[in-house]
């Protein structure tokens, strides 16, 4: 039995342990689209597994097809009506994702909802395909030219169909802990200083920023669409799996203090669905409500620096 701290509801009348299926209980997500990153395993194939319960067109966009593949048979097996298309989509590499963008905008399809959800965590040093850190490459500027080149798709779809557009940034509370300086703007590659912990914190604080960065210039511009981030919670899930003896504690000791898969989307489903979260733009959640990010998550020139290096990267 779960401590009460886990079970305490808040504001929004879901808590820690509540789960993805609970905070959508009786919603419609019918007539809506929906990219889902990550979607091959963990709590992206649970955001997927659900929002298609609810009747959203959900595409699984996954490095690993074959694997998102057997979670899309699964999901069918449970919900014979459910919809869902798997699409190649590798984060790491630039070239992957403009030919994911161009795909998807090439069927015709509306786009309600975006889920940036994929990640890597703790990685040695690497640099991707394109020569960029691959925590940064992969949590963040990936992301970010994925909705780029999906924004005017979404864009399209709010003002036709007057319904909200909603991107969720999936952050994480490691945010918290990156370098001293927040995101190193001259020292992304820097491998003599490389901290695999500092560099997923940095990744992780760019999904926030680049989702305030995104609320600010819907609100200046009047577009019907929000950006939200979030922390989803500690997780069992596989990606520590390069990391086999934390892995093991993490799997072990964690079925005691984790949130399982269910749980861990519990978050991700509530802002992408939820009609309290109608207008709700710019905000970090956590356990399906409200919470305060790090004082450097709200620096407004921070994320306008970000973006800017952003768009450099990846034209």
């Amino acid at each position: 039995m779960l401590p009460s701290i886990f079970s305490r509801k808040g504001a929004s009348g879901f808590s820690w342990a509540s789960t993805a299926d609970q905070v959508t209980q009786g919603l419609s997500a019918a007539g809506l689209t929906a990219i889902v990153t990550g979607a091959s395993s963990g709590i992206g194939a649970e955001t997927a597994r659900v929002l298609a319960a609810r009747g959203a067109h959900v595409v699984m966009a996954a490095r690993n097809v074959a694997a998102a593949d057997s979670v899309r048979q699964a999901v069918l097996a449970a919900t014979p009506a459910a919809t869902l298309d798997v699409m190649e989509l590798d984060l790491s590499s630039m070239a992957s994702v403009r030919k994911f963008a161009a795909d998807f905008n090439a069927k015709g399809l509306p786009l309600n909802i975006l889920v940036n959800n994929a990640g890597v965590l703790a990685t040695s040093f690497t640099l991707s395909k394109d020569g960029i850190e691959m925590q940064f490459a992969t949590n963040h500027v990936g992301h970010f030219l994925l909705t780029h080149l999906l924004l005017e798709t979404m864009k399209k779809t709010s003002r036709e169909s007057n319904v909200e557009g909603r991107i969720v940034n999936v952050s994480s509370v490691g945010h918290k802990f990156t370098y001293q300086e927040g995101i190193r703007f001259d020292k992304i590659n820097n491998e003599a200083e490389y901290s695999a912990s500092g560099a997923y914190g940095q990744s992780k604080l760019a999904n926030i920023l680049h989702a305030n960065e995104l609320a600010r210039r819907f609100k200046e511009e009047g577009v019907n669409i929000t950006a939200n981030s979030l922390h989803p919670g500690s997780i069992i899930t596989n990606i520590l799996r390069n990391h086999s003896i934390i892995d093991f504690l993490h799997r072990s000791l964690g079925m005691l203090l984790l949130k399982n898969a269910n749980q861990g989307a519990a978050t991700t489903c509530y802002v992408a669905l939820h009609p309290s979260v109608k207008g709700v733009s710019g905000k970090y959640f956590c356990d399906s409500n409200v919470y305060e990010a790090s004082d450097k998550a709200k620096d407004v020139e921070l994320a306008k620096k970000l973006w800017d290096l952003s768009v450099e990267l990846t034209t």
